[in-house]
């Protein structure tokens, strides 16, 4: 027989919807803030001459500099006032995290609970601050240094006003992000990146289609592309929903003079624990060094130049890099956001445990090789869905927009937000019956 909770969730539907007043205020708030973020976008910055700028960007176009201005919705494009997008602050964590595992302070706080994550957020939005300034700092000297008329009027104030701009362009959607956690749908930091990416979308499909008409990219091509397109949407649904759910059993216990049977129910483990966020980090970090030899237009130093050369999109050096980044954060994060040694105390205070494993560190140890084995197959994953795309992007000329990247984010991000907004009308459906129970109850 099905439980309960199986039933109501089966039985969601819009008209719930309708009468979740908490729930269309989140999903209003959440819709508000994005359009927002959207409107920032094509806010241009103070003192660039946006013709002269546009040439220059189509000339550099591609590479990292192209993932970035996906990432951030068009605003380096437009060199708006969010070109920087929310990248500082993903770099920021990821430094504040790496940090944790080295630094006793940090592990102190991290143990301390909310208070002490807190704090450990305080000290990433202030380093965001610093990553953002110097990053603002180096597009400026960028610009400035880019000829053909892109800075109406190069110097110290040009450059400080630069900094202000896109540091506070940051910094808002920093505040952005998280207002939206806290009081939309979702999380507020996906769902920026997510937004800009489904907001260049349109752009990047007639794109591909007019290259189509003209001829520059056959029609087999095309109906590839949207076959790979299909093929890598089902196949990340698949493995985001993959589980490895490890029995657990719990003993026989009396209350009173009542002999209660022993239960048995499954610790899931998700074969992806990470999300989204290894891709994310891997070309957050790729774009730090390569976005100013970018604008640097071959006047920077030769290992930018270097660099700027062996991280292009198809290139040897960068594929090799961007999954390793990708393998190494996919264990990081999962070991960051799931603990072994604290989930087997929890079963041993409850009285559950693995059958043939012995409670405590045993069972700490097992549940480690078996995350452990299935992150493998999770990081596999993730380096194939994000890199088979990026040789249709080199050898093809598929858009960005159509990388395995982009499309783990859309999807990964629009299943979470389904997630929370099915969750919220199960809570709401459960409190409808509760009211109903108290008022037969009166009634009687």
């Amino acid at each position: 027989m099905a439980s309960a909770a199986e039933q109501l969730a089966a039985n969601l539907n819009f008209s719930a919807l309708a009468k979740a007043e908490d729930l269309k205020k989140r999903i209003w708030f959440t819709l508000g803030a994005l359009l927002v973020y959207r409107l920032g976008t094509y806010i241009p910055m103070p003192g660039i001459d946006p013709t002269a700028f546009t040439n220059a960007f189509n000339q550099a176009r591609g590479g990292i500099l192209g993932l970035f201005n996906m990432f951030s919705g068009g605003a380096v494009e437009r060199m708006a006032i969010f070109a920087l997008n929310i990248m500082p602050y993903i770099s920021a964590s990821i430094i504040l995290q790496l940090l944790t595992t080295v630094s006793p302070t940090l592990e102190a706080l991290k143990k301390e609970g909310e208070q002490g994550r807190k704090v450990i957020n305080q000290y990433t939005r202030y380093l965001t601050v610093v990553l953002a300034a110097l990053q603002a700092y180096g597009i400026a000297v960028g610009l400035e240094g880019g000829g053909g008329g892109i800075v109406s009027e190069p110097g110290m104030f040009f450059r400080l006003s630069t900094v202000i701009t896109l540091t506070g362009g940051t910094v808002f959607l920093m505040w952005l992000g998280e207002q939206i956690t806290a009081r939309g749908i979702g999380n507020g930091i996906s769902l920026i990146i997510f937004a800009g990416i489904v907001a260049e979308l349109p752009a990047a499909l007639a794109g591909l289609l007019d290259l189509g008409r003209t001829g520059a990219v056959s029609t087999g091509l095309i109906l590839l592309i949207i076959v790979v397109a299909i093929a890598a949407i089902t196949f990340i649904v698949f493995m985001e929903r993959a589980q490895r759910r490890l029995l657990i059993q719990y003993p026989k216990r009396q209350v009173g003079n009542k002999l209660f049977e022993g239960q048995t129910s499954h610790l899931p483990l998700k074969l992806n624990s990470s999300g989204v966020i290894p891709p994310i980090f891997a070309s957050s970090l790729l774009l730090v060094p390569t976005t100013i030899a970018q604008f640097l237009a071959g006047s920077g130093p030769e290992w930018l130049q270097y660099m700027t050369t062996i991280l292009g999109h198809g290139r040897p050096g960068f594929m090799v890099l961007y999954a390793l980044l990708i393998i190494f954060f996919a264990f990081f994060y999962t070991a960051i956001v799931f603990n072994p040694v604290e989930t087997a105390d929890n079963l041993k205070k409850h009285g559950g445990f693995i059958p043939g494993i012995r409670p405590g560190e045993n069972t700490a140890k097992h549940i480690d090789y078996v995350l452990t084995r299935i992150t493998v197959v999770g990081a596999a994953y993730l380096v194939i869905v994000c890199l088979l795309p990026e040789f249709m992007v080199a050898y093809a000329g598929v858009p960005f927009y159509f990388g395995g990247t982009s499309l783990l984010i859309v999807v990964s991000v629009t299943m979470d937000t389904v997630a929370q907004v099915q969750g919220y009308l199960l809570a709401h459906q459960y409190e409808g019956l509760i009211k109903k129970s108290k008022l037969r109850g009166a009634r009687r």
